[in-house]
């Protein structure tokens, strides 16, 4: 979810954007074109730099493992490759224009990029989330329905599965354009989602998408740990599978990544939802360091995912030593493609992210 608009837009031949109709009352808004503290722009240029740099590489190293090597390759990862892509898409294109205007203290990249980029930073946000409710039904599906999950998750179902998210993530996206909710924001160097410009259509962006996510994938983790429980105190049905130790590690790992995306984008969309409820009242009263820190948050999620992988899975971990030493050495990374991949599993790979060279017997 994106922040509202303040001031105008300096743009070529004179040109800028309306302004927020809920800004013009408030006195104390930075002059859009006063120079920010030097300390508070290294800070904000650094974290994103570093966001961006981290995003594109850890998002790489996920695509390439899952395809390189065929412990990885199941239709769990299937959400986790695309969840990467949503991550890299963002660092590739409105991460560097952001950056350049912080420099610049103003967009100069014109109207078109400035709405563009607003467009992808909303693709990549709600394709996140998006992915993310698919990992968690994927997971509650293996651990608690183990029956039918092969039929549900066959290849073509998931692949189905991974279109349909990112047809609902383009035309969630597609009514910013309409409803004329991106402009430029100076707080924080974006083009941006528009809070103010519609209470109803605010709330409702933040309803669909992030509180009935957020909802869909409790109830799923819930459920899981339920399942967790039972097996610990040995109370499980007789119809419940023993859950493997691998098979919770892999579910432990994603559940982090939902928790620190929770984390991280929750203050936006809580302030989100205070101002669409009251623009008039609650925008004003919302500190600026507050909705900057809230920003920066929500942007550095996007470079955590690869990392949360590399330090909870096993199997993520060797494949990214080996992508790296192939760096140095490629006709190593060339070696393991003509084989089809690193190390064929003995057994049947769980569908999550499998965490250890074997599959293991043992429970919970």
């Amino acid at each position: 979810m994106r922040g509202k608009a303040t001031k105008a837009l300096a743009m070529p031949h004179n040109a800028t954007f309306p302004r927020n109709c809920c800004d013009l009352d408030r006195e104390d808004l930075r002059d859009p074109d006063a120079p920010r503290a030097a300390w508070l722009v290294t800070a904000l240029s650094s974290v994103l730099i570093f966001t961006t740099v981290v995003d594109i590489i850890g998002s790489l190293l996920v695509i390439i493992s899952v395809l390189k090597n065929r412990k990885l390759r199941n239709s769990g990862n299937a959400f986790v490759v695309s969840l990467a892509l949503a991550d890299l898409v963002v660092a590739l294109y409105p991460y560097p224009l952001v950056l350049v205007a912080i420099f610049k203290n103003e967009w100069a990249m014109g109207e078109m990029h400035c709405k563009v980029s607003g467009f992808v930073m909303g693709l990549s946000v709600i394709g996140s989330i998006f992915n993310i409710t698919g990992i968690a039904i994927n997971r509650y599906c293996y651990i608690c329905h183990s029956f039918v999950y092969d039929k549900l998750f066959s290849l073509w179902n998931t692949i189905l599965y991974v279109c349909l998210i990112w047809t609902l993530t383009v035309v969630a996206t597609v009514p910013n354009f309409f409803v004329g909710s991106l402009e430029y924001d100076p707080r924080i160097y974006s083009c941006t989602f528009v809070q103010t410009v519609s209470s109803s259509y605010t709330i409702t962006v933040v309803v669909i998408h992030f509180i009935v996510p957020i909802t869909v994938v409790t109830f799923c983790y819930l459920r899981i740990w339920i399942l967790v429980i039972q097996v610990r105190r040995k109370v499980k049905s007789e119809i419940k599978p023993r859950m493997k130790q691998s098979d919770f590690r892999n579910f432990l790992t994603m559940f982090v990544v939902f928790v620190i995306f929770a984390f991280c984008w929750a203050p936006l969309n809580v302030i989100g939802l205070a101002v669409s409820i009251s623009p008039t009242e609650v925008a004003p009263k919302i500190p600026e360091w507050l909705f900057v820190l809230s920003y920066f948050m929500a942007y550095f999620n996007s470079c955590l995912n690869a990392i949360i992988y590399g330090l909870l899975n096993q199997n993520f971990r060797k494949e990214y030593k080996r992508i790296l030493m192939s760096l140095w050495m490629p006709r190593l990374f060339f070696q393991d493609i003509s084989r089809g991949g690193t190390e064929c599993p003995k057994s049947k790979p769980s569908p999550a992210l499998n965490n250890n060279d074997q599959v293991k017997t043992d429970t919970v």
